[in-house]
């Protein structure tokens, strides 16, 4: 259950474009109040355990996500248990056939996964 923060929730915007075009949303977003954030880091620093093993820890959260055992995944891929479970270990990898059809399980684009 969600509990009341004390703070409202903030949020945060990237933009990609050019190099004019970022300097003058900066500008208009200065000149309505809002500030720049600098105290954000890459998630690779601040979860330093799934180094090597992004692709696996991918696949087990998009699992994980649509509720499904790697059992049930086994299943609805035709990709044996085992192997599910080698590849969200990071013992195999995920070849471009098998992220195809775990992504289609798993309603993610298969880039994700490879």
């Amino acid at each position: 259950m969600l509990e009341r923060m004390k703070k409202h929730h903030t949020d945060s915007v990237r933009f990609i474009g050019s190099v004019n075009k970022v300097q003058e949303l900066r500008a208009f977003a200065a000149k309505i109040g809002l500030q720049e954030a600098d105290d954000s880091i890459p998630w690779r620093e601040a979860f330093p355990e799934f180094a090597g093993n992004e692709a696996g820890t991918t696949l087990s959260g998009f699992r994980h996500r649509e509720g499904m055992t790697q059992t049930q995944l086994a299943e609805a891929t035709g990709i044996p248990q085992r192997h599910i479970s080698e590849m969200e270990n990071g013992k195999r990898i995920i070849g471009i056939v098998s992220a195809k059809r775990l992504a289609e399980a798993l309603h993610c684009d298969y880039r994700r996964l490879l």
